[in-house]
């Protein structure tokens, strides 16, 4: 099976680099198109052997785009399209049709209450959405949570797909010598207690009240922010208004996987940490999260789909603002912990299991036959502990 992944842009991002370690998995021959930005996670993809074209759209109605998108589909001799985020949906899956290829399967890792890749969920934007929707033959949502709001939209539940998604457990694994060697590369005191964020600074992340959380703990206390993005620089001036700037490290984008970058990755930055804080309200999986318990850290988070139907220890949900994040720090500080291990819920989200699924919904693409049910992707498990602010 020969299968081409439409993305709509390759920097450095949750999707774009679940498509990257995903590709390491996946038993088939896959080349990538990305729309626009060809940035450091289609250099990585290179650096694994795998074919990237940069489309070169300029904008969002660069209709000449599809053309162009057909031409390259159609040469390509590929028996299956994949696309990855809206633009890319919108687009691909016209292409695919109109270059011969019906096994279309399109993936929402984005899809939230309120919002689509951070763009409101206008009437229009819901609209083309569902009109390009019903030119694939699948739909995959990364939890049970997105398959419910697909399903709400009016996506037959016959074309809806769970497969989550993945962490590579190896590379998450918590190692006490990486901790040392990124506490000093970074400048952190090997004793101070480290409180990690990881995610795209945006103001739906939420990270300003982790800061502010911050400025309540003892001042032995530092935290770790890994990301950027456009709220960076509120952030730093909310650190500096609360008195913590010069307990607040900025990493910038960090890699899960190893593509040349200067400094640790990833999963070295999640080693130096002691616990992570996720307050974001609305998540769509809550990869970061994951990736936190594969590294053996306690977790206080307020949105995580990818929990809601798993008991992970040491996962807790916490609802409320920066008094409730101060409160459950401070118990999370005071907590002893044992030895740094992922529990069963960070093994259940294995990027070989997804992989596999995965390899399932191309399959009955391919023949046509329907795609897994959401329904059969989920289980009825106790829901993990919650601290309320009330």
């Amino acid at each position: 099976m020969k299968v081409l992944h439409i993305i709509t842009g390759l920097g450095v991002g949750g999707a774009e680099q679940q498509l990257r370690l995903l590709l390491r998995h996946l038993p088939i021959e896959c080349e990538v198109v990305t729309l626009t930005n060809p940035g450091s996670v289609a250099d990585g993809l290179r650096a694994d052997g795998v074919r990237v074209t940069d489309l070169g759209m300029s904008g969002n109605r660069d209709l000449a785009a599809l053309p162009r998108l057909v031409r390259l589909i159609r040469s390509g001799g590929y028996d299956l399209v994949h696309t990855h985020l809206y633009r890319a949906c919108v687009y691909g899956r016209p292409a695919a049709r109109l270059a011969g290829v019906r096994a279309i399967v399109a993936t929402e890792h984005s899809l939230g209450e309120s919002q689509l890749e951070g763009r409101r969920l206008s009437a229009g934007v819901r609209a083309l959405y569902l009109a390009s929707e019903r030119l694939g033959r699948a739909t995959v949502a990364v939890s049970p949570a997105v398959a419910g709001r697909l399903r709400a939209w009016g996506v037959p539940g016959s074309r809806i797909a769970v497969v989550p998604n993945g962490v590579d457990l190896a590379r998450f694994r918590f190692d006490p010598a990486a901790r040392h060697r990124t506490r000093e590369h970074l400048g952190l005191p090997q004793d101070a207690y480290v409180v990690g964020g990881i995610g795209r600074l945006t103001p739906g992340k939420r990270f300003d009240v982790v800061i502010r959380a911050l400025a309540e703990l003892p001042s032995g206390c530092r935290l770790l922010l890994v990301g950027s993005g456009p709220e960076e620089d509120v952030l730093r001036r909310t650190a500096h208004e609360a008195g913590v700037a010069d307990r607040v490290l900025f990493t910038g984008e960090r890699p899960c996987v190893p593509d040349g970058t200067p400094g640790p990755d990833l999963p070295s930055l999640a080693c130096a940490m002691d616990v992570l804080a996720s307050p974001s309200p609305e998540e769509t999986f809550g990869l970061a999260v994951v990736e936190a318990l594969a590294c053996g850290l306690p977790v206080l988070y307020a949105s995580c789909p990818a929990l809601d139907h798993l008991p992970a220890p040491g996962a807790r949900h916490v609802t409320g603002g920066t008094e409730a994040f101060v409160r459950a720090l401070t118990e999370a500080r005071a907590t002893p912990t044992g030895p740094r291990t992922a529990p069963d819920a960070a093994h259940h989200y294995d990027i070989a299991r997804s992989a596999a699924h995965l390899m399932d919904v191309y399959a009955a693409a391919v023949t046509g036959r329907p795609s897994p049910s959401a329904a059969a992707s989920s289980s009825a498990c106790p829901t993990p502990q919650r601290v309320s602010s009330r």
